[in-house]
């Protein structure tokens, strides 16, 4: 089961962000190049999702808030299995 919720996690969002970008391109106008959302595909999807989310109406007070959770979700899922296995390589 914890596979299964990992699994989704990583490919999840990521999924959801080509799709999104496939049906609705006009709302991926707010990056002025290619690199910013491929390499937020990559490393940091749910905050990429955010901001995409948020940024057509501009971003300030709660939106930042909700940009920064989405971050810290990106970083503990990138993280979180590094401190569970460390038992395991020693």
């Amino acid at each position: 089961m914890c596979c299964v919720i990992t699994i989704l996690l990583l490919i999840g969002p990521r999924a959801a962000a080509i799709i999104w970008s496939l049906v609705d391109p006009a709302r991926w106008l707010v990056f002025d190049n290619l690199i910013v959302p491929i390499l937020g595909l990559i490393f940091l999807p749910w905050t990429l999702l955010s901001y995409v989310l948020l940024a057509p109406d501009g971003i300030g007070g709660i939106e930042w808030v909700i940009v920064i959770i989405a971050f810290l979700i990106d970083i503990g899922s990138l993280g979180g299995g590094a401190y569970g296995n460390r038992k395991r390589m020693g």
